[in-house]
């Protein structure tokens, strides 16, 4: 297995595999593949788990439960994931004791052995998490794993003891050797979240913490007052049109 990442500001995947190799990602991930690569769906595959219960762990984690597997069969081949919005597709290599959480929509694709289940939920009553609350997965087993992060991304090495808060929205990945909490600040309005708080993401070392600078859900937040009464110039267009022929 060779991996290739292409280009810089919407970076392309590109999984090289022999005969025989295979490599995971959810359904709908990929973006083109060389007609040697066979796809499969299976519930229970790269879920944490087996079977239905890994299936389970996988809908609290907050994505949809089946997995694909794609397979070069017969001869080698290529197979590739786009990145959907701009951002950085990251490398790690996993093994047990080695495990990484990521932003719930974060993992892109990973190697037979990986695993991905709930690494962190909580709830929020109002505010861009409400509703689906704030959701990291965790990538553990044994292989290679991809993540996709957001805008641009910060890498920090945390010393044991030594702590970073962040807007829980700005957490890409971290090591699970970092500790994670999210703590409230009462009196402190945020217009992420609403209610009468600010919340903190506290991540206490020691490893390696990777944040991004433009999660979805900020920017839809951030888009969401353009959004509503958009002009129909077709529309305009018309009335001009008509008052223009009223006046004659």
């Amino acid at each position: 297995m060779r991996e290739q990442i292409h280009g810089t500001t919407m970076p392309v995947l590109s999984v090289h595999l022999d005969p025989g190799e295979s490599v995971v990602a959810e359904v709908g991930e990929f973006s083109w593949m060389t007609d040697s690569i066979q796809m499969s769906t299976n519930v229970g595959s790269c879920t944490g788990g087996r079977g239905l219960m890994g299936a389970l762990k996988r809908v609290t984690g907050g994505s949809p439960l089946p997995m694909s597997t794609y397979t070069a069969q017969g001869a080698a081949g290529t197979i590739s994931f786009a990145s959907k919005v701009p951002g950085s597709i990251l490398p790690v290599d996993v093994a047990p004791g080695s495990d990484y959480l990521v932003h719930r929509r974060g993992f892109l694709a990973g190697s037979p052995g990986i695993q991905i289940s709930a690494g962190f939920q909580q709830s929020f009553r109002a505010g861009i998490f409400a509703g689906e609350g704030f959701v990291l997965q965790r990538i553990s087993g044994q292989g290679r794993a991809w993540a996709e992060l957001s805008g641009e991304v910060i890498p920090y090495e945390l010393a044991p003891g030594q702590s970073l808060r962040v807007h829980p929205g700005h957490v890409g990945m971290f090591q699970a050797s970092v500790s994670f909490q999210v703590v409230r600040v009462p009196g402190i309005t945020n217009r992420y979240f609403g209610g009468d708080a600010h919340h903190f993401a506290v991540l206490t070392g020691p490893g390696t913490v990777w944040l991004q600078s433009m999660p979805l859900p900020q920017l839809a937040a951030a888009l969401s007052p353009f959004m509503g009464a958009v002009p129909d110039h077709r529309q305009a267009g018309a009335g001009a049109a008509a008052g223009s022929s009223g006046t004659c």
